[in-house]
């Protein structure tokens, strides 16, 4: 099975000059653990998880109890915080080739790109276990 074939391909992506403040309300907004971060010509950059978000703020920051360096940690802009070495795949790889990806990288997520690192879609390891649970439950099926 190739990557393509399971990817999502319906992606929110900020740009490396947004404020924290912006990531933060997309992963509070949105079932996603993941931002993919792009420059001006749809390119990938970077990418963000919401792990990143929460460790560089407060519990307190966008609440009533918010300080002045609640704030001005908001305001950070994400290409400060994202990650930049990232592992890519393209949409043609198989799953098992991607998920040697995950295993040997201890990673929760794979941006698929094209040969010029356009993106196209993510992978992520529920992704992974999705397919996995329906094969499984197809070959149960199957000997019932």
């Amino acid at each position: 099975m190739q990557i393509e074939n399971i990817m999502t391909k319906e992606l929110i992506t900020l740009s490396m000059d947004e404020p924290l403040s912006k990531a933060k309300d997309i992963f509070e907004s949105n079932t996603v653990h993941h931002l993919l971060i792009t420059d001006d010509d749809g390119l990938l950059t970077g990418i963000i998880t919401d792990r990143d978000i929460y460790k560089h703020l407060s519990p307190t920051a966008g609440t009533s109890q918010e300080t002045h360096k609640d704030t001005a940690q908001l305001q950070k802009k994400l290409h400060q915080i994202m990650a930049r070495n990232l592992i890519t795949v393209q949409a043609q790889h198989s799953l098992s080739e991607s998920v040697l990806l995950f295993y040997d990288n201890h990673i929760s997520c794979l941006p698929v790109v094209d040969k010029d690192n356009k993106l196209l879609g993510i992978i992520t390891w529920r992704d992974i276990l999705k397919v996995l649970a329906i094969q499984y439950r197809k070959k149960q099926n199957a000997s019932d």
